[in-house]
């Protein structure tokens, strides 16, 4: 087998979450483009059209589910109708998450928790859906298929900035549960992330309009560039195929080279201030 030939993931099935745009869709191109047939889920029925005839396209297979993944029995059901559709399942990719930056004293507990719920609990339903029916489908020396679960964390998870506690938490949770679930799974399924940098999706349209912050960013990345969809697609497809078959457990970090946050909120320091009214001094 040549290198180049242990990155195929032909006739492999996927499902990917927050698959309509950004990181999802080129991930859900880029497993096509390798010969897996994908189920693809997000919100918005639209954009999933457009990413499921981009994967035709290539001449595999697309399925459209879809659903509010903010639901846990929502994106838990994709694994079934990836089975149902395809009559197998050997990839997991959780993408769905994120969590808008907030200021310590406006991040209440369930604004936290929530943050954990849309980053953490979703791919947790997913995984546990998915694992039986991997289990079922699990390849042979003959129909040597990975199988693979991949989960989308950010540098956040890794690094501290203000306003960034609800996200970077949650981000950090999903690492470990990467970790620990690649304990629980090996060695019939490997279980890996990536800690995503600063990635030019719909999340930063806001900074492609203002030229100071986007040059901030570029700047604080010794690549000197902000990230591409298909830079993250490309380690996926790494992690997805027989060329990541001894990796498990791990985070790989696909950032530009950045050891700390790139992007200034500028929130001020805290100031001494009277305590409310009715307070016991």
């Amino acid at each position: 087998m040549g290198i180049l030939d242990r990155f195929a993931l032909t006739d492999h099935v996927a499902v990917v979450t927050g698959a309509g745009r950004g990181i999802g869709a080129a991930t859900a191109l880029a497993l096509a483009e390798a010969g897996a047939d994908v189920l693809i889920s997000s919100r918005t029925e639209a954009q999933l059209a457009d990413v499921a005839a981009r994967i035709e396209a290539t001449g595999r297979r697309a399925v459209v589910v879809p659903a509010n993944l903010a639901h846990t029995e929502e994106v838990a059901g994709l694994a079934q109708a990836a089975f149902d559709a395809f009559g197998r399942l050997d990839i997991v990719v959780n993408n769905v998450g994120g969590t808008i930056p907030n200021a310590f004293l406006d991040t209440d507990v369930d604004y936290l928790e929530e943050s954990f719920h849309f980053n953490v609990s979703t791919a947790h339903a997913l995984s546990r859906a998915a694992v039986p029916l991997m289990l079922a489908s699990a390849g042979t020396a003959e129909d040597p298929r990975q199988k693979s679960i991949t989960s989308i964390s950010s540098m956040m998870g890794r690094t501290a900035a203000r306003g960034y506690l609800a996200y970077g938490v949650a981000k950090a949770a999903l690492a470990h549960w990467t970790r620990l679930a690649a304990t629980d799974l090996s060695p019939a399924i490997r279980v890996n992330g990536v800690y995503v940098g600063s990635v030019m999706t719909s999340a930063l349209e806001f900074v492609a309009g203002v030229p100071e912050m986007k040059q901030q960013m570029e700047d604080g990345t010794p690549l000197g560039r902000i990230g591409e969809p298909e830079d993250i697609a490309a380690a996926i497809v790494y992690l997805s195929s027989r060329a990541g078959q001894f990796v498990t457990g791990k985070l790989l970090e696909v950032d530009g080279g950045i050891q700390q946050p790139n992007l200034d909120l500028n929130l001020p320091d805290l100031q001494p201030a009277p305590l409310p009214a009715g307070t016991p001094s």
